[in-house]
């Protein structure tokens, strides 16, 4: 089952603040939010799980371009 996090928990889990986090899905760093209504959003928690996880293994790798 999907749930959906709102931007204060999304914040909380990766460490980053609201304008980075918008600035990364411009970018396409990071993931895009879904739209539930004409004013909130919310981000899938596995997609913002699996970037995280994906982050700490590239840092434990010597080549890895985010340390």
């Amino acid at each position: 089952m999907i749930r959906l996090i709102r931007l204060p928990e999304v914040m909380h889990r990766v460490g980053l603040s609201r304008s980075t986090i918008y600035q990364y899905i411009e970018q396409g760093r990071f993931p895009a939010q879904v739209q539930l209504g004409s004013r909130c959003v919310a981000w899938n928690s596995e997609e913002i799980d699996a970037g995280s996880q994906a982050k700490l293994e590239c840092l434990s790798m010597p080549e890895c371009p985010h340390s």
